[in-house]
């Protein structure tokens, strides 16, 4: 038998068709709003699967190690993906399934940041140091500590709302949680982006025809990731259950396809092929 009595929850996702397995792990209600969708669950999978072999190449031919944080965050995506693929043909109840792919997808995109952070660093060698707001150690390790300080907070958070769903307690304390981990993320980015822009902009004459190239595509793979954080921080500002958090075409359109955006951008400029260049 379950733990958890769901006779008399009036709040929240059940599907009709998926009725609870009677199990310890499942929660009174579908977490995530609706049952995930394996197509979405599927190409997640296949998309970052081939963006991790193009990285693994790459990475290994060029020996470009420090760029090595794109392909843990691809293996993250993977993972998160794979758990939501098993709980839209397993049990999309299952706290455990909704956490671990929660954890993944959101942890993921904190190794995407630490590459872009390293790329700038790069690049403010290959310009000048004069042209850069900051020195490339600076910019490389405080915005390296915001991103995993937010993301313990943010990880803590969703834990925490699992937990509570699964127990049938209010979940709104530790959505605030996660809300605080996401404000400060999304603060502390945008910090990064105007010292990137600071850099562009004071360097366009010293760079080449090929960095210039270079740096509007680490921008688009840069406002993209950004991009993706902030939708974090509306879906999580509207609340649980909300209209937001509750339709997957969200998810799809400003989670996953951002990331799919950035992984990709970074393939083709990739730092290797480009900043010597500059």
């Amino acid at each position: 038998m379950s733990d958890h009595d769901c006779s008399t929850v009036t709040y929240g996702y059940v599907d009709p068709n998926w009725p609870r397995p009677d199990t310890g792990d499942s929660a009174c209600i579908i977490i995530y709003g609706y049952v995930p969708s394996l197509a979405l669950g599927t190409l997640g999978v296949v998309l970052f699967g081939v963006a991790l072999l193009a990285h693994l190449w790459l990475l290994i031919r060029r020996r470009t190690w420090y760029f090595s944080t794109v392909v843990v965050g691809l293996v993250m995506e993977i993972v998160g993906y794979a758990f939501r693929l098993l709980a839209s043909q397993r049990n999309p109840y299952a706290v455990s399934y909704f956490v671990a792919q929660y954890f993944c997808i959101v942890v993921a995109p904190v190794f995407f940041s630490a590459a872009i952070y390293t790329i700038v660093s790069v690049m403010i060698g290959v310009v000048g140091r004069k042209y850069a707001p900051l020195s490339p150690r600076v910019i490389l390790w405080v915005f390296i500590v915001c991103d995993v300080v937010a993301t313990v907070v943010q990880i803590t958070g969703a834990a925490l709302v699992g937990r509570a769903y699964s127990d049938q307690k209010d979940p709104d304390t530790p959505n605030n949680v996660l809300l605080a981990g996401l404000a400060f993320q999304v603060f502390s980015f945008a910090v990064f982006v105007l010292c990137f822009c600071v850099l562009v902009y004071r360097a366009r004459k010293a760079m080449g025809t090929d960095l210039q190239v270079f740096s509007a595509a680490v921008m688009v793979a840069t406002v993209a990731v950004y991009l993706r954080t902030c939708f974090r921080l509306a879906e999580t500002a509207e609340g649980l259950l909300e209209y937001l958090s509750t339709h997957e075409v969200f998810f799809g359109c400003l989670e996953f396809l951002p990331i799919v955006v950035a992984v990709y951008v970074l393939v083709w400029w990739h730092p290797a092929r480009w900043v010597k260049k500059g």
